[in-house]
């Protein structure tokens, strides 16, 4: 089926900003990007999703392959103990020294849904075939695998950590015909998002599925 998602504000990277705009998608591709009474009237018996903020190309996570293989993401029943947020370099490797498969293994599905709860739709590997638990994981959560390079610092889940504007952080534009992997964040516009960072995603769309909705 046919989905429209609308925000106050669609920005697709490497074209103009829409005002009132929307986003038509026609299974993993998008149909159409436009002002939201055009698009509408294009697709009228389309289901239409509204979202609050400011819609974009999904975020490509640089860390990721640290921040599933060099960080330990609690488990919910451990927050009291642990916190919430990824434990890394002295506080993994004390966690590492017990840490079983089936540990390892929950801590990496926590990783991976939370980096859609910050927006992300592609993932720097290298997720290679001496790893296949990790390489499956990666794998069946949806999230695209591309090449890339790091940066220095600890790990953050948040894309925008690394500095980089939308542009630097986004997996690429917006197109029509392209595959449909978008954010919406609830935020006015790209500078309140660089300020407020990814905690503000409130919907993450994967090859048109919506794999993160917070409200």
């Amino acid at each position: 089926m046919l989905t429209v998602h609308v925000a106050p504000l669609v920005l697709p990277v490497g074209a103009a900003a829409v005002v009132e705009g929307a986003v038509a998608v026609d299974g993993d591709r998008i149909a159409t990007i436009g002002p939201y009474e055009e698009v509408a009237a294009a697709h009228p018996a389309a289901r239409v999703r509204r979202w609050p903020g400011l819609l974009v190309p999904g975020l490509r996570q640089d860390r990721a392959r640290e921040l599933l293989t060099r960080c330990y993401h609690p488990d919910p029943r451990e927050a009291d103990e642990l916190g919430e947020l990824p434990l890394w370099g002295e506080e993994f490797e004390r966690i590492a020294v017990t840490m079983d498969t089936v540990r390892r293994a929950g801590s990496v599905r926590r990783g991976l849904q939370r980096m859609l709860r910050h927006g992300t739709t592609h993932v720097v590997g290298p997720f290679g075939a001496d790893e296949p638990a990790l390489r499956t994981a990666v794998s069946r959560s949806g999230l695209v695998q591309v090449q890339g390079a790091g940066h220095a610092g600890p790990p953050d889940l948040d894309p925008f950590a690394a500095g980089g504007g939308l542009a630097a952080t986004a997996h690429g534009p917006l197109a029509v015909g392209g595959r449909a992997d978008f954010a919406v964040f609830d935020v006015p516009d790209e500078a309140a998002l660089r300020a407020g960072g990814a905690r503000f995603c409130v919907a993450t769309v994967l090859a048109g599925r919506l794999v993160h909705r917070a409200r």
